[in-house]
């Protein structure tokens, strides 16, 4: 496995790193959204310890490999506007899923093309990943183009696999695999 506990990676207007415990505001922020987390698995945050207790959970995963979340942090104020991640390693097939959020303020502006550039890039290369995954909300256009605009295939479609606070929503599946990637790179 993987020390992902010192790991950063740079883009030009982003520092991608691991979680600090003085994080947990920046995190609380993005999972108590409801806007936010309209297509998430889960209802929005009510309680500030489950940023808290996130923060703990990487604390231990990343230094054994067990999930890769980084932050988001703007290189020039040094907010934290969201997270990308790469979990569910399944090492014999080299594969993993994706997930990632942003906080609304940082919408529109290219920045989670940027740090899942920076990510698949790493995992692609680094970690030797073959394939990536991504469920998402059929409803969520946005991440779906997010998604495209990275090289992901829309694979298929699970129907009525979440219920979330009692809304019923399927799942779009995507994918995208390492040979497809470093064709895009040239």
């Amino acid at each position: 496995m993987f020390d992902f506990s010192q790991l950063v990676l740079h883009t030009p207007r982003l520092h991608l790193r691991p979680l600090r415990a003085d994080d947990a505001p920046a995190v609380f922020t993005l999972f108590s959204d409801p806007v936010a987390m309209r297509h998430w698995s889960s209802p929005p945050w009510a309680d500030p310890a489950d940023a808290a207790a996130l923060i703990a959970d990487d604390l231990q995963a990343l230094p054994v490999g067990g999930h890769l979340r980084l932050a988001l942090q703007r290189r020039d104020d040094g907010q934290v506007v969201g997270l990308v991640s790469l979990f569910a390693f399944h090492l014999a097939s080299r594969r993993a899923e994706l997930g990632y959020m942003l906080r609304r303020n940082a919408w529109g502006q290219g920045l989670m093309h940027e740090a899942l550039q920076a990510l698949l890039g790493y995992g692609f290369g680094m970690l030797g990943l073959n394939r990536v995954e991504a469920d998402i909300d059929p409803a969520n256009t946005a991440s779906a183009r997010t998604l495209q605009r990275l090289g992901f295939q829309a694979e298929g479609l699970l129907r009525e696999r979440w219920i979330v606070a009692g809304r019923v929503s399927d799942t779009a599946l995507h994918g995208l695999l390492q040979r497809e990637w470093l064709a895009q790179r040239g």
